[in-house]
This record gives structure tokens, sequence and C-alpha cells, in this order.
């Protein structure tokens, strides 16, 4: 079958002289001067292969790029662009262009590119062909599971490989956010250079602006030396941003520049600095609700969101969670020096029955405390928490769960005096996962009342 090419100039000479140069070729080639209908035909029709002008009348060629990457995520693009617009071209190869070349291009030179991107694009799907199934796939990401849910963002891992784009990490507190990221980067083109993480909730502005950009000496007191910033640090590599939504709009501002202009300058400095980063961020909350509500700015949004990755919840991933389990006993009574088995049948089944609200996180920390307080090598959920002086032990109409977490919670809590925060570190859930438990409970003894 001849490969389909879709060639975008507003220039019908541009395409002209394409065809004619590639008339020996096997392919297809569909030239439009309208980017909106070509969007169009790519979607309905699929493509081999786009070739796209960078400036064009109704849609630009980095806004047609960012609309094919949110349906297509493998298709090759080769961006064309003018001598004078190199920091376009970055951007292109940043929003997930395959290639770019500049203008004046001979056309024997953009043939000849066309067929390398095309051989690339056909070896790769023949070597994937060729890969491991799925359940070898954990080991190759690090990641533990071969549920459907966490094939799909396997599949996603492996397609944007050798793309240099930007990538938006959803899910809830404990669902292994920073697990990917630190797959995306170990299995990229770039796995050689920085990985750089950063958990945005944890600074205020101040110090945040001084992590990622840096500062010159004098630049406030206590500045004493020139201070590299940490996106300085990750260029050539990956900076990944963890709970991106809790930064300010001043910040948001400031790191769209940098995103989108791929420089900086650092504090108290005037000379901006290249940089060449690729960010993956991360959030546990509805980003599209926060733009709606005027909370996170919507070209920052547009610019991270090239790809976007939606980790499952622990609920939803019912085929992943005996994986899991033995994971984590393997890595606990190694680590205790404990002769642990597995947990028994009755406990297993409490297991699977429970909702997970603190999802991975929570389940490591349980496997964890069982372990640490284990009598024997079968382990219990009753027995530890007798064995932890957890008050009542066990009712006789054998509680849900959900009651004897509760029960532990509310005993943690009153042990830490009720600091919340000590309080979920030490039951290893995020603090918002606790402050919306006790409200819950609340609500329900008021509504009982």
């Amino acid at each position: 079958m001849n490969k389909h090419v879709h060639f975008i100039d507003d220039d019908p000479a541009a395409g002209d002289l394409f065809r004619r140069f590639a008339r020996d070729k096997e392919y297809d080639i569909l030239i439009f001067k309208n980017p909106i209908e070509a969007l169009k035909d790519i979607r309905e029709n699929g493509s081999h292969l786009v070739i796209t002008d960078l400036s064009m009348p109704g849609m630009s060629g980095l806004e047609l790029l960012e609309s094919i990457r949110q349906t297509d995520i493998e298709v090759p693009v080769i961006m064309i662009t003018g001598f004078s617009t190199e920091d376009n071209a970055i951007k292109a190869l940043r929003l997930g262009a395959t290639d770019f070349i500049k203008k004046p291009y001979d056309a024997d030179e953009l043939l000849e590119q066309v067929d390398k991107v095309l051989k690339k694009s056909e070896d790769r799907k023949t070597e994937k062909l060729n890969r491991p199934g799925i359940k070898d796939k954990q080991d190759q990401f690090g990641m533990i599971g071969h549920s459907n849910a966490l094939s799909k963002i396997y599949e996603i891992i492996d397609k944007i490989s050798d793309i240099r784009c930007n990538v938006i990490i959803e899910g809830e507190s404990g669902t292994g956010k920073e697990l990917v990221a630190h797959a995306l980067h170990n299995h990229s083109v770039f796995a050689d250079q920085p990985f750089i993480v950063i958990d945005c909730g944890s600074l205020t502005d101040t110090l945040l602006e001084s992590e990622l950009f840096g500062h010159e000496k004098g630049a406030f007191t206590g500045a004493t030396h020139i201070k590299q910033g940490l996106l300085e640090v990750a260029s050539g590599g990956t900076i990944f941003l963890d709970e991106i939504c809790n930064i300010s709009d001043t910040m948001q501002m400031k790191l769209m520049r940098a995103v989108q202009a791929q420089t900086i300058t650092r504090v108290g400095g005037i000379t901006p600095i290249s940089i060449d980063v690729r960010f993956v961020v991360a959030t546990n909350r509805n980003i599209e609700e926060m733009i709606a509500a005027g909370q996170f700015r919507h070209d920052l949004y547009h610019r991270l969101n090239v790809v976007k990755i939606i980790m499952p919840p622990l609920r939803e991933r019912e085929a992943d969670l005996e994986l899991l389990i033995n994971h984590f006993i393997n890595e606990f009574k190694e680590r205790y020096q404990r002769d642990i088995k597995h947990f028994d049948h009755a406990s297993m089944e409490k297991l699977k029955s429970y909702s997970w609200p603190g999802n991975i996180r929570e389940l490591r920390n349980l496997v964890e405390r069982h372990i640490a307080l284990a009598d024997g090598p079968v382990l219990s959920i009753d027995q530890v928490l007798i064995g932890s002086d957890m008050g009542e032990g066990i009712d006789a109409d054998s509680p849900t769960l959900e009651a004897l977490e509760k029960r532990y919670i509310i005993k943690t809590l009153d042990k830490c005096n009720g600091n919340k925060e000590q309080t979920a570190s030490l039951l290893g859930i995020n603090k918002s996962t606790l402050w919306r438990k006790l409200q819950s409970w609340q609500k329900n003894t008021e509504n009982n009342d």
C-alpha cells in the first residue's frame, strides 16, 4: 500500500514542486493549502507522514502540530521553517515534531528527509511487533502490573520514546505518577541526560523561583554566590514538576515563558540563558476545572498538554493488586530480614474489597506495617491491629476494612495529639486525603444524630 503523505503549505507552488520531485516514489501526495481542511482529512483518513509549513493563515504549523498530537502521537511530522525562526523550530520539536527543514530548501533534500523519516517510522513499527508482550513491560518501565489500564500507559510511553514532547500526568495521590515520569525519561532517546524532580507543593514562590531559575550573586540577602537553576541543570533532559497546580499565577506566568521560549533569566539577572528541557508535570487535581475557575493559565496548560497520561486509581487495577502486594512483601521481608510468605485468605479478600483511597502509597505502607509487626510467616490484618495495641481489637461482628481503617486513623490521630500533617505522614497518605476522610466521617456522624 502506498504511503499517504500530507503536504500543507498556503503557497500552491511549494506543493506542486514537491509532487513533481516525488513522482517516482510510491507515495500518495495529498496537498492542502488550508491547514484546517488538512487536519480534518488526517483525523478521518490517517496519514503516514505530515509535512507542514510553519507560518500559514488561519492556523499556524505549531497549532496544527498540537492538534495532530491530541489524536495521533505516532505520525511523523516534518516542520518547514524559515532561517529566522529557529526558536520556532525548537518549539516544534518540543511539541512533538519529528524533524524540521529550513527555508529555502532543496526539493531533493526534502525528499531525502522524507525517505529517511518514513523508513525510521516503518522500522519502529517492525521493532514494536518483535518486542516482548505487555506482561514483560513492567520490568522494562520499572512499574508493577499488566492490567488493561496500565497497559495503555505502557503503549503511550513506547510511542513517545523518541519524541521530545511535554507531558501532563494526572491521577489521585499515591497512584505512581513519579514512576511514570521516570519511565518516560528512562525510556527516551535522551535517557543519559539529567532527570530533575521538584515538588511544587512544598516550596514558596520565592524558593521555587530560585530553585527553577537560579540567582545571581547579590540578588537578595544571603545570595553570596551565583546559583544555577534546576532548569539549567536539567538542560538536555527532563524536569519533573510534581503538583504543578499548587503554583501561583505569577509563577505560572514565569514558567510559561520558560516552556514556550526555552530560555530563563536568573533572579537578579538580565541575561537570558538558553535551555533545552522536556517538561513532565503531574497533578492530583482537575486542571480543566481550575482553568474554568480562573485558577490555572490555559496558555501554560496547552503548552504542557502535548500528551496526557491519566494514572488509574488502585481500585480500578484489581488485576494488579496481588502482584503489588507480593512485590511489597518481597521488598520489606528483605529489608527487615523476616521470613514472610503471604497474607492469609481472609485478609486477602478484605484487601481486594477495599477502595484504597491512598492508592499504591497506602498499600505499600500497609504491607510494611504488617511485616514490621508480624508474629509469623503468614500475615493477618487482625494480628497487626492487636499487635499494635489498637485498643478494641477485632469486633465480634467482623467489621469491614473501612471500619478498621477508621479506627486505626483515629487512634493514630490521637497519638499525634491531633496533628494532621504528622498523622498523614505516619499513615503514608496525603494530608488532603486524611482531611477528606475526617470530614466525611464527621458528616456521617452529624446525619445520624
